[in-house]
């Protein structure tokens, strides 16, 4: 048997590429399967596996950095985020992830791509948002949010997006997920060839350097206990870590820094290896008079629509059934007018992205996104009408804000009718993200307590229930209403023990000063 034979690849075998099976580049393959059972030799080419890029080589030969660097980090998370849900610490943590990304980038020998401060901006915003406020929805929001700018950040610094879409992000992001959770082993892999590969004095000294944290680990545990009974300030900070620390809690952040540490680490190795497709090929091969005729039978309702709204709801010409009221009248259109809306941004989007381009879809696009507009008006005006007659909530704050990012959103879908290039995405990611940090810092419970404190019917149970964030407003409030009851201020009552230097939190803090 030759040696072509015992291999199974041979010159009439192409080498795997990205980590595919060999497949014969020519007709050998019709010679081998044509002879005689008995006169050849056959063996399925061997899978290569993943192939690994000057990335991934340059995160291995630096695993010296990257495995101390990524286990420091993951140690920082556990410290930060140990029984702390928005204190202060979350922004430190935030600040070191920063620090993490602009440091591996250098060592990758990867240049930050330019635009990628308003992602970092963005999450460190998000992350002050958080330790500023005791709205539980507000910061589950906020960490939402910091993680998906901080993923489109990696993809974009990794990745050319510039012709990525809400599709292929989102694909992109699952595919980058699953893909480190192959990736978990690689740690074990590069530190083992790490210390293969490395000379005798780098192995001396990171033995040394391990030497010298299990000698350092009494020593701290003493000059710990010294400083703490030195600054009441530092005392703090290390019972909120250590006191009352059971098993059970110990194992819960081992398991969490073991967790993020492997995680980061198959992360970086995912997005090193390169293996998401970046190309985006052009969709639109649809009919256009297909998509002409379903508009514009649409966008002749919203005309005869849109009419009513401009005569009957904003100039008044027009008389409601007796039956109704004008609250009645708005609470039952804001919620249908909103979910039209979203729909009409659904079918632009799908024309421009599949249909082929035409002067007479663009028309009809226009001005349907102009009915739109008139609808998003109509709903917005039900909604504050709605508001006077009843009181503010949360939802219907989020149902304003989600008006005005609706509004926002089609001044970008009507540029790209227009302007086939226009950066739409990256517009709406834009405007997303600074509409919602508006949103994260106003404190709508602090809203919702002053608009309601002044309705004529007050729903004190439903106030009684907001966050420390309304403090201000409710606090005097109360004061004033005796028949209130104490569980708003027994909530606020709660945090007076609870905030130190690493789990203070502005909106609680502010809000246990004014307890009386």
């Amino acid at each position: 048997m030759n040696e072509e034979q015992t291999n199974g690849m041979g010159e009439g075998f192409r080498q795997p590429v990205n980590g595919s099976y060999a497949t014969p580049a020519d007709d050998s393959w019709k010679q081998m399967f044509s002879a005689q059972p008995n006169s050849v030799t056959y063996t399925v080419p061997r899978y290569m596996g993943k192939t690994d890029t000057e990335a991934n080589k340059r995160m291995s030969e630096n695993f010296s950095f990257f495995g101390p660097a990524t286990a420091m980090y993951a140690i920082f998370y556990a410290i930060c985020m140990y029984k702390n849900d928005a204190g202060i610490a979350f922004f430190a943590f935030i600040t070191a992830t920063a620090v993490f990304f602009y440091e591996a980038m250098r060592r990758l020998e990867m240049e930050v791509k330019k635009g990628s401060g308003f992602y970092l901006a963005g999450m460190l915003l998000l992350a002050v948002s958080t330790f500023c406020t005791d709205d539980m929805r507000i910061i589950v929001m906020n960490k939402t949010g910091i993680f998906l700018l901080m993923i489109s950040l990696l993809l974009r610094q990794f990745y050319n997006t510039a012709e990525w879409g809400p599709g292929k992000y989102l694909e992109s992001i699952l595919a980058t997920i699953f893909g480190s959770l192959e990736e978990l082993k690689q740690p074990f892999r590069d530190g083992k060839a790490s210390m293969k590969n490395g000379t005798k004095e780098k192995k001396m000294l990171a033995w040394n350097a391990l030497l010298g944290v299990l000698v350092a680990i009494p020593f701290l545990v003493a000059v710990i206990l010294l400083l703490s009974s030195a600054d009441i300030f530092f005392e703090q900070l290390t019972k909120s870590l250590f006191d009352n620390m059971n098993v059970s809690e110990s194992s819960g952040m081992l398991w969490r820094t073991l967790a993020v540490f492997f995680g980061s680490y198959a992360l970086l190795v995912c997005l090193c290896r390169h293996t998401i497709c970046e190309e985006v090929t052009d969709k639109r091969t649809g009919e256009p008079v297909t998509a002409i005729t379903a508009t514009s039978l649409l966008t002749f309702v919203y005309i005869i629509f849109s009419g009513i709204q401009i005569f009957g709801l904003f100039l008044g010409k027009l008389q409601l059934p007796k039956e109704y009221t004008y609250a009645e009248y708005a609470k039952e259109g804001f919620y249908q007018l909103l979910a039209v809306g979203v729909l009409n941004l659904a079918i632009v989007l799908i024309c421009l992205k599949y249909v082929r381009e035409s002067r007479g879809l663009k028309a009809v696009l226009t001005i349907m996104s102009v009915c739109t507009y008139i609808m998003i008006a109509s709903s917005a005006m039900r909604l504050i009408m709605y508001v006077q007659a009843y009181n503010l909530t949360f939802s219907r704050v989020l149902g304003l804000w989600t008006v005005l990012l609706l509004a926002v959103l089609f001044a970008g879908v009507m540029m790209q009718i227009f302007k086939k290039d226009f950066p739409l995405f990256r517009y709406s990611m834009a405007a997303a993200t600074i509409l919602y940090l508006g949103l994260s810092f106003a404190h709508p419970d602090y809203i919702i307590a002053s608009v309601n404190v002044k309705q004529e019917r007050i729903d004190n149970y439903y106030l009684s229930r907001l966050s420390a964030d309304a403090a201000p407003v409710l606090v005097p409030y109360i004061r004033q209403e005796p028949d209130f009851g104490d569980r708003y201020l027994n909530s606020i009552a709660q945090w007076k023990d609870m905030i130190d230097p690493r789990t203070f939190n502005v909106s609680r803090y502010r809000a246990v000063n004014l307890l009386p």
